[in-house]
């Protein structure tokens, strides 16, 4: 048996479902320029320094390189991320994070998007932040990861 390719009908949805109960992570591929790939690739080392390296290869199968708005691709299990949403490395952490735990909702069958869902998206980006901060021994990464909360403090979503 094979994890689902797309995920959209109940079944394939189901079926990824079963797959992550028993442990399965996928390979996690980054497509693009090479600039882009190095990007992602500072953003994923801290995702890993976090702890969360885990939990975003549960759900994301793949970052692609795009011209447009970043978005998640639910039915691929996928991020396309455009080259301004990876230039700061923490901040392109969290989103990941976020994105992986809209996947997370998405085969849970919640609802993923709008008010409630968004909330707790940004709650888990925050989770991720403050694990990052404690985790570091960067002050830079430290010093960003206390911008980004402050920002995330004074935003709407919570």
């Amino acid at each position: 048996m094979k994890f689902p390719e797309r995920l959209v009908t109940d079944e394939e949805i189901q079926k990824a479902g079963e797959f992550l109960k028993r442990g399965y992570r996928h390979r996690l591929r980054v497509s693009g320029s090479e600039e882009f790939k190095g990007k992602v690739g500072d953003a994923l080392k801290l995702i890993k320094e976090a702890g969360f390296y885990e939990y975003l290869t549960a759900y994301i199968k793949e970052i692609v390189e795009i011209d447009g708005f970043t978005q998640l691709r639910e039915a691929e299990a996928k991020i396309w991320a455009n080259k301004y949403a990876v230039q700061n490395p923490v901040d392109a952490a969290s989103l990941f994070i976020q994105k992986a735990h809209h996947m997370k909702e998405y085969l849970e069958g919640k609802l993923y998007y709008g008010g409630d869902a968004e909330r707790r998206s940004v709650e888990k980006r925050i989770e991720f932040l403050k694990a990052l901060k404690n985790k570091s021994r960067n002050g830079k990464v430290i010093e960003e990861c206390e911008r980004l909360l402050k920002s995330w403090d004074e935003s709407v979503y919570l």
